[in-house]
């Protein structure tokens, strides 16, 4: 049996994406810290528009507004862009209360 990360690879593409601009620090195991800019949210994970130099299976762990420590997994690379997926799923009324934190001008929110 390998080690490393379990990744579900479900068909969460379908999960409602909230745009945001959020710098993070992210802790990596091998790296040390990482600066992030995540750039899209959803409850199942996010994605990050800066070009880190991270694998499918990394492993990272970043601070969030309302959740905060939660660990999150790359799943998927291509270009500038990389997709991580949450170790767990954040519960619908602390998501709602997190987009509102980082996401201060309602007219940019969606519906929900």
């Amino acid at each position: 049996m390998g080690v490393g990360a379990q990744l579900s690879v479900t068909d969460l593409r379908r999960a409602t994406r909230h745009p945001v601009d959020h710098p993070v620090i992210a802790e990596h195991h091998d790296r040390g810290d990482l600066k992030l800019h995540i750039c899209n949210l959803s409850a199942h994970g996010f994605m990050t528009d800066d070009g880190c130099d991270l694998n499918r299976g990394d492993r990272v762990i970043i601070r969030l507004p309302v959740v905060g420590r939660i660990e999150a997994y790359v799943i998927w690379t291509k270009d500038e862009r990389s997709g991580f997926q949450f170790e767990r799923i954040i519960r619908v009324d602390d998501f709602v209360e997190m987009i509102d934190a980082l996401q201060p001008n309602p007219r940019l929110r969606r519906d929900r």
